[in-house]
């Protein structure tokens, strides 16, 4: 009985914290399409990148970002891991790459680029050491302007 109930509270803690982080970027635009949201499309080095790990934390892990990009965005990471262990399939590694060369063409990381659901570039911007709140409103910022 103790087992059973261990894993249920761990099922729900992992429910409470996850993320809709989609891989696959024409899944995430025909979300986008359906459900008229823009794309938070984030290109990342999730094991090598100092500013990319800070704004995981500061901003894409908080409670804030969390419930309001559930109801408000569909997310896009591009990550671009160096460490072996934390190596892509090849055709995730040549998605990724074929968005950097549309959407990143200068190599920043992090960057975040605002996407409407066509896949036109409202905004772009990087690691802002502000609250997940005023990180919120600059993304929208890009969706209104």
């Amino acid at each position: 009985m103790k087992n059973k109930m261990a894993f249920l509270l761990l099922f729900m803690v992992t429910i409470g914290y996850s993320q809709n982080w989609n891989t696959d970027f024409s899944k995430a635009t025909t979300e986008a399409n359906a459900q008229n949201k823009p794309v938070i499309l984030v290109f990342a080095g999730s094991d090598w990148c100092a500013p990319c790990i800070k704004l995981d934390k500061a901003i894409w892990q908080s409670e804030a970002f969390k419930s309001y990009s559930a109801t408000n965005y569909i997310l896009e990471r591009a990550d671009f891991p160096k460490k072996k262990q934390n190596q892509l399939t090849e055709e995730l590694k040549k998605q990724n790459q074929n968005l950097a060369e549309k959407y990143n063409q200068d190599g920043i990381f992090p960057l975040v680029v605002v996407l409407d659901s066509n896949g036109k570039v409202l905004g772009k911007t990087s690691y802002k050491n502000v609250t997940p709140e005023e990180y919120i409103e600059l993304l929208n910022s890009f969706i209104k302007g």
